[in-house]
């Protein structure tokens, strides 16, 4: 045969579960979207259509929403669950990968909750390959800004600059953080302490730049939690403008903004452990 396969994967994305916990009059509420993505030996699909070591998409679905029947926990640990079964239990399939989302729901009742539209999610990818789990957990969408303490000044201008320099500007962005563990931890915990640190380094930084704010993010988090080995950050630059308001009489003493939209500039980068 002159071609062969390469990499491949197929799985079930966006499976929607929610789960009421109704141990007690105070129920609890989770609510995730999981993806699962399955490899192995899977040549004679793609080749002549034998599906008998494919595990069907809808099936997979199903066992999401069985497993949640007996409880989730942390969401590392659920995705971890699922990706052993798959491996464990499908003879042809050698490495499974689980990612879900957690949507954060807010409690105003014993039985009543509110979520505002998008907004921040917990996340977490699990891989499989039959022998070890790797883990790697973080934040999507977590919307951040200072007012002041940000400056951009001493870059590289050239022919096509127009960019003034600045030395206070409000500094915005929506961070999506992903950290892997290099050991188990306690995992609400663990994202907890990350997802502090994280909060902190953006608060206590004077910025200079987006990519020193990334720095001491990612920094702040390996100090906090000595389990992860490696933070990779992606931080979208919110720009917000001051309004020039001459043309109306009056001045602006950085107050009024109009908030950017597209383009934006993209920060992305890892901070690492040495030994990492």
């Amino acid at each position: 045969m002159p071609f062969t396969m390469g990499p491949n994967n197929y799985g079930k994305s966006g499976i929607r579960l929610v789960r009421v916990a109704r141990d007690t009059a105070r129920h609890g509420l989770r609510d995730l979207t999981v993806h699962t993505a399955l490899s192995g030996d899977l040549d004679a699909t793609h080749y002549t259509g034998d599906n008998t070591g494919v595990l069907p998409t809808d099936t997979q679905k199903n066992t999401v929403y069985a497993f949640a029947r007996d409880g989730i926990g942390p969401i590392e640990a659920f995705a971890e669950r699922l990706a052993r079964h798959f491996v464990d239990a499908t003879p042809a399939i050698t490495h499974a990968r689980v990612r879900i989302e957690e949507h954060a729901w807010t409690r105003i009742g014993d039985h009543s909750f509110t979520r505002g539209e998008g907004g921040e999610l917990r996340t977490t990818e699990v891989g499989y390959d039959g022998t070890a789990a790797r883990t790697a957990s973080g934040v999507r969408d977590l919307l951040l800004l200072n007012t002041t303490d940000s400056e951009f000044n001493g870059f590289l201008a050239d022919e096509y600059t127009t960019l003034p320099e600045t030395d206070d500007r409000i500094l915005a962005t929506a961070v999506t953080a992903t950290w892997a563990y290099e050991a188990e931890p306690d995992y609400d915990r663990a994202f907890a302490e990350a997802r502090g640190a994280l909060l902190a380094a953006f608060a206590d930084t004077y910025s200079l730049s987006l990519q020193q704010t990334l720095h001491a993010v990612g920094e702040r988090i390996l100090k906090a939690v000595p389990e992860v080995g490696e933070v990779h950050l992606s931080l979208p630059n919110r720009h917000h403008y001051l309004l020039d308001l001459e043309r109306f009489g009056l001045d602006n003493p950085g107050v009024v903004f109009q908030a950017g939209d597209l383009p934006y500039g993209l920060i992305e980068g890892t901070v690492r452990r040495e030994a990492a």
